[in-house]
């Protein structure tokens, strides 16, 4: 008899976390939902998981929520960490063009906007690390996707604080070293321009495929990196945008 398996989708209210969740529970997952308002527990009935309401930025919320999934289930195989956007981001989407000489005022984000960025970005993802390892580590293994951005690949001044998320890559490639002999995987999700934010056409014609990305083409990537099928990617970052970014890596 096969054993579910429990995954754990944060900020899953809405976007990319709820299409995580919803492409987790078709594939047979128990999914565990946290947001800090009520669409993750209406979400979380739907799906025959369970839910708890909180934002990725405080511990005690992470803590509630592994809590909970064990209370639950007894188990956690999977996390997905995914989380909102900063004070500080800046809504690109709607331009014609990237203009690197652009009024975009980089010296006057405020330090407490940076810190709240660091607290959104990377800290969260630490703070789950801590938490949800040792369960892991019983368990015999495990696997975490972060939801990063297409912004850190090559930074613009029109999302600035996405160079945050370069500390997260670089921890993702510490942990998944520190942890692949635990069973342990952790990889990014790169996401473009997204069918949930406003796009303005040129935008969009300058993408290769000529579309923004769907939820659904996000959520399957980061459902087969937390699958059995992805057990030898570690420590990577896997870009979903449509080509957008054409540097050679």
């Amino acid at each position: 008899m096969s054993i579910q398996k429990t995954a754990l989708v944060i900020a899953a209210g809405q976007g990319i976390g709820a299409a995580c969740a919803q492409a987790l529970g078709a594939q047979g997952w128990r999914v565990g939902l946290m947001s800090t308002s009520a669409a993750c527990e209406s979400l979380a009935r739907d799906l025959g998981g369970f839910a708890r309401r909180g934002s990725v930025t405080e511990t005690a919320d992470l803590q509630g929520l592994v809590d909970l999934a064990l209370q639950e289930t007894g188990r956690i195989d999977a996390v997905v960490n995914n989380t909102g956007h900063s004070a500080g981001s800046s809504n690109v989407t709607q331009a014609s063009s990237y203009d690197p000489n652009g009024d975009h005022h980089l010296l006057d984000i405020p330090d407490e906007a940076w810190h709240h960025g660091l607290d959104l970005y990377l800290m969260n993802v630490i703070r789950m690390a801590r938490i949800v390892t040792p369960v892991f580590q019983r368990q015999g293994g495990g696997a975490i996707v972060n939801i990063s951005s297409l912004g850190t690949v090559e930074p613009r001044p029109e999302y600035p604080l996405s160079t945050l998320r370069l500390a997260l890559h670089g921890f993702t490639k510490l942990y998944a070293d520190r942890h692949g002999r635990d069973g342990i995987r952790m990889n990014n999700v790169l996401p473009g321009f997204v069918e949930n934010w406003p796009v303005a056409d040129a935008v969009q014609q300058g993408t290769p495929i000529g579309r923004t990305v769907k939820l659904t083409e996000i959520a399957e990537t980061v459902a087969f990196l937390l699958s059995d099928g992805a057990g030898a990617i570690t420590g990577q970052n896997i870009l979903v945008d449509g080509g957008i970014n054409r540097g050679l890596r």
